[in-house]
C-alpha cells in the first residue's frame, strides 16, 4: 500500500528534477558561491556586460584622441581657402567630417563616463598632454597657415602624414590596452583608415 501510494510521489519528483534541469540549461547553469547555488545568466550576456566595462587606457584614447583630431580639423579647414589642388581640398573635407563624427562619439563616451572632455586643441597650457603622438607644435601650425598654392599643398600633405602615424599609433596602444569594445572597435577604425590616407598621401605628394 505504501509503495504504491509512492509512485505518484517519485513520478512527480523526477518530472521536477527535469523541469529544473531544463531551467538551468536554458538559463547557462548555476554559480555556486561556498553552501549557496544561484541561477546563472547565459555566457553570451556575461560578454556584453564585459563589453560595456571601461578601463583608464579608455579614458586616456578618448581624451588624448579628440585634442589630436581637432588639430586635423584645423589643419582641414585651412586647406579650403589655401590649398591649389582640388584633390587636397577634397581629401581635407574627408578627413574633417570623419574625425568630427569621432569627436563627437569619444565626447558622449566621456560625459556617459563622468569624465572631463578636453577643451581647445592642445589640452594643456604648454606643449602637448603625455601620449599626444606626433602633434603639431603652435609654429608648425602658423606656418601651415602662411602657406598657399602648391605649397601649402606640399606642407600640408608632409604634415598630416606626421599627424596621421600618431593616431594610428595611439589607436594601437588602444586596441592593446583599451577595455570597452565601442572604443576598441573605433581605434580599429582609425588605423584601418588613416593607415589608407596615409598612403594616398604620400602617392599624391610623389606626383604633384
Amino acid at each position: 500500500m505504501n509503495a504504491a501510494r509512492s509512485l505518484p510521489v517519485r513520478a512527480a519528483a523526477v518530472a521536477a528534477t527535469a523541469a529544473a534541469a531544463l531551467l538551468v540549461s536554458a538559463f547557462g547553469g548555476y554559480h555556486t558561491t561556498g553552501a549557496t547555488a544561484t541561477l546563472g545568466a547565459p555566457a553570451s550576456a556575461e560578454v556584453e556586460t564585459h563589453a560595456d566595462k571601461h578601463n583608464q587606457a579608455d579614458v586616456t584614447f578618448a581624451q588624448t584622441m579628440i585634442l589630436h583630431h581637432r588639430q586635423a580639423i584645423a589643419m582641414a579647414e585651412m586647406a579650403r581657402t589655401r590649398a591649389s589642388s582640388s584633390d587636397v581640398k577634397a581629401l581635407a573635407v574627408k578627413i574633417k567630417k570623419e574625425q568630427a563624427s569621432e569627436i563627437r562619439t569619444m565626447a558622449g563616451w566621456l560625459n556617459a563616463w563622468g569624465e572631463k572632455v578636453p577643451r581647445g586643441m592642445y589640452g594643456m597650457r604648454h606643449g602637448h598632454p603625455s601620449g599626444m603622438a606626433r602633434m603639431m607644435n603652435r609654429k608648425e601650425m602658423h606656418a601651415l597657415n602662411r602657406a598657399s598654392g602648391k605649397s601649402f599643398d606640399t606642407m600640408f600633405l608632409t604634415m598630416m602624414i606626421k599627424h596621421h602615424g600618431g593616431a594610428v599609433q595611439m589607436a594601437k596602444a588602444e586596441k592593446k590596452h583599451g577595455s570597452y569594445g565601442p572604443a576598441k572597435a573605433l581605434a580599429n577604425r582609425i588605423v584601418i583608415t588613416q593607415t589608407a590616407e596615409i598612403a594616398q598621401m604620400r602617392k599624391m605628394l610623389r606626383t604633384s
